[in-house]
């Protein structure tokens, strides 16, 4: 369990090739942010929509730099 944690609350520098993973997973998600906006109706619904998706961002940016791939 302590090395869980030390993983989870410890800065993972980017090693080779993450950088690149971060920028098409961050546009991919653009890409599909902007697919909602473009096909729902401004709302509650569609801004949980986008801050959701903001968050599938952050925990698989977090799986890449925790995992060292």
């Amino acid at each position: 369990m302590n090395d869980d944690l030390t993983n989870r609350f410890t800065y993972h520098a980017p090693t080779e090739g993450q950088p690149q993973l971060y920028e098409q997973l961050r546009g991919k998600a653009l890409e599909y942010a902007q697919f909602i906006v473009a096909n729902t109706p401004s709302s509650r619904e569609q801004s949980l929509a986008i801050t959701h998706l903001e968050e599938v961002v952050f925990w698989a940016n977090a799986s890449i730099a925790r995992s060292g791939s």
